[in-house]
């Protein structure tokens, strides 16, 4: 797994407001409430996180933002995307995940999400790599428990409760093309 800040940024919701945004511009609340109703069990963000990050990316260049003026209410400011945030997001997009759970519960889904609002075919691409990924990565941990010594009690349980864990992952993924209505 990368330690580095980039993988770190990867699981923030900064992602999640760049991909609404390349859905269309949009007003911080709008943007909030976008991301309540389609991955609110995702991601938790308060209204005042999705302003903060809105400010950040603006500073960054990554989205540009417009005052409206409004009749009897305060001024709303409507955030769009950049040339050099769309490109963010895009590569963002197709960056495989990794076989993380937390990784795969929130970044997964969120990508999936946004891949899936494009075509089937991309949502159905993504679960075929993010399936042979996590299949893989099973595999080099089942390796590396059969090499461990049985006395590494703590160790085993460790690495069985990973096994566990991925496979389950596995078993989710197919059932996503379910959901999704993805041919297999």
């Amino acid at each position: 797994m990368p330690t580095d800040s980039s993988y770190t940024r990867s699981l923030s919701p900064e992602y999640a407001l760049l991909g609404l945004l390349a859905q269309q511009p949009g007003h911080g609340y709008d943007l909030h409430q976008q991301l309540l109703t389609n991955l609110g069990h995702v991601w938790h963000v308060s209204q005042s996180q999705v302003y903060n990050i809105l400010t950040r990316l603006e500073t960054q260049g990554f989205i540009t933002g417009t005052v409206q003026a409004q009749a009897k209410l305060p001024a709303r400011r409507r955030f769009r995307l950049t040339v050099a945030g769309r490109r963010r997001f895009e590569t963002w997009l197709q960056t495989p995940t990794g076989s993380s759970v937390r990784a795969i519960r929130v970044e997964f889904v969120t990508r999936l999400y946004f891949a899936r609002a494009r075509s089937k075919q991309l949502a159905s691409d993504m679960i075929e790599m993010q399936t042979a990924e996590t299949c893989a990565d099973v595999e080099r941990l089942r390796r590396m428990l059969v090499e461990l010594p049985t006395e590494q009690t703590f160790n085993r349980l460790g690495l069985e409760l990973r096994i566990r864990q991925l496979a389950s992952i596995v078993e989710w993924l197919n059932e996503c093309r379910v959901a999704l209505e993805i041919d297999t």
